[in-house]
């Protein structure tokens, strides 16, 4: 009994793994034979996202014009323009990704629950564009500055023209033509000079003559100097004063007024032409100098020698 025991057990472990080998191979049989279909039925899948992602983008694209457009009409800055436009189109571009994921299986409402859970660490990671975001809400609320206006950051000390106002980041135009991109969480939090705010700007130059000089005649000079360019505003101060007496000249202060444009063009022709009108009326424009004294002495001992000394 024992011998036949064992011999049915080998036998039914035979069966069972003739068995398991035919329904492998079945399952195999099977998966070749769908292969084909399920991968038609993939490559319509993703042609069929491709199209629709295709698709969405032309439609993103119509939708952000038409609200460019609405928002012109309704005399909205530009400003506030390319902010909401950005905005826009990361919402809508993160709507149609969502929605493509979905046709592939992905449940939206899986992705939300599992982004709802992990708040708190997606906050932590996130933290630097949420500040940005707020940081570019502020900016549209408060506006410090404007699209066209020149600022000056005090923390990095980048300056330029504000071209771009978006999402997360404000681009500047240096006047050599380079793009800054600054995060709008720093602008919003630090210090700025808004250069262009106002529509006209004070120009300051110092000039120094030598003492020598004929001190009334040279501020003569640089006045009739402002009086004769024709940018400088008629209507405001125009100031020549000493402003310091320094170790080696008189330095005398050139203040005027231009309009924010003709700005840095008339300071540059004003400080040229103070130069040339110096010249040619003889006043002399120091530079720095010193003068050394020589005290010199000689001193005659008993046994003839003679020592020189030098004394500065």
């Amino acid at each position: 009994m024992t011998i036949f025991g064992l011999t049915t057990g080998i036998n039914a472990g035979s069966i069972i793994e003739n068995v398991e080998a035919q329904v492998h191979r079945g399952a195999v049989q099977e998966f070749l034979s769908t292969l084909p279909e399920k991968a038609l039925n993939l490559g319509v899948r993703i042609l069929l996202a491709a199209v629709f992602f295709f698709i969405g983008v032309r439609v993103i694209k119509l939708l952000r014009r038409i609200v460019r457009k609405s928002m012109e009409r309704t005399g909205a800055e530009l400003g506030v323009t390319q902010f909401v436009d950005s905005f826009v189109k990361a919402t809508l571009y993160v709507i149609l990704v969502m929605g493509l994921a979905s046709s592939f299986g992905l449940d939206a409402a899986s992705v939300v629950a599992v982004l709802g859970s992990a708040g708190v660490a997606i906050g932590l990671a996130i933290q630097g564009s949420l500040s940005n975001l707020a940081g570019g809400v502020l900016i549209l609320a408060l506006k410090p500055f404007r699209v066209g206006d020149y600022i000056r950051e005090s923390h990095s000390g980048h300056e330029g023209t504000v071209t771009e106002i978006q999402i997360f980041y404000t681009k500047l135009l240096t006047p050599d033509n380079q793009t800054i991109i600054l995060p709008n969480g720093n602008l919003a939090n630090n210090s700025l000079v808004n250069i262009t705010a106002q529509e006209v700007r004070r120009m300051d130059i110092t000039v120094g003559i030598s003492y020598n000089a004929d001190l009334k005649k040279a501020k003569e000079i640089l006045l009739r100097t402002l009086e004769e360019d024709e940018d400088v505003l008629k209507d405001r101060d125009m100031l020549v004063f000493v402003s310091e007496l320094a170790s080696s000249s008189v330095e005398i202060g050139v203040r005027c007024w231009f309009k924010q444009e003709d700005f840095w063009k008339g300071k540059w022709r004003v400080t040229e032409n103070c130069k040339l009108n110096l010249d040619e009326n003889g006043i002399e424009i120091s530079y720095h100098q010193l003068d050394v004294h020589v005290d010199g002495r000689i001193d005659c001992s008993e046994s003839g020698g003679a020592k020189a000394s030098a004394k500065p």
